[in-house]
């Protein structure tokens, strides 16, 4: 006798919406929660890093109910510039207040500063 038989520990996962064992599931994956745009206050500012180089920084968008990444690829291409996620803070090379504030009011967001 093994030591979890016959306990829930000892069967294979199940799907909770079909009831086929995990491996051969073939329900869609749930969609991640995204908080609506319209909901979120974006802060903008201007920063001066080494070397006199200055960065437009984006906060106050959090990292959870948000694809950064993908934000920030479209800031990027938006402004025709480099930039970088620093934890939940976006960084677009170069004085870029103006673009970005108009790309992030067309996409939704409310913007300040």
């Amino acid at each position: 006798m093994r030591l979890f038989e016959g306990t829930p520990f000892d069967r294979p996962p199940r799907c909770e919406k079909c009831d086929q064992l995990e491996e051969e599931c073939i329900c869609p994956p749930e969609p991640p929660f995204r908080i609506p745009p319209e909901q979120q206050t974006a802060r903008l500012s201007i920063e001066k890093r080494k070397k006199g180089k200055r960065v437009t920084v984006v906060r106050g968008l959090p990292l959870e109910g948000n694809d950064l990444p993908e934000l920030l690829k479209q800031l990027k291409s938006q402004c025709g510039a480099g930039g970088s996620l620093q934890g939940e803070e976006l960084e677009i090379q170069g004085e870029q207040l103006d673009r970005v504030r108009e790309a992030l009011k067309t996409m939704g967001f409310q913007v300040k500063g």
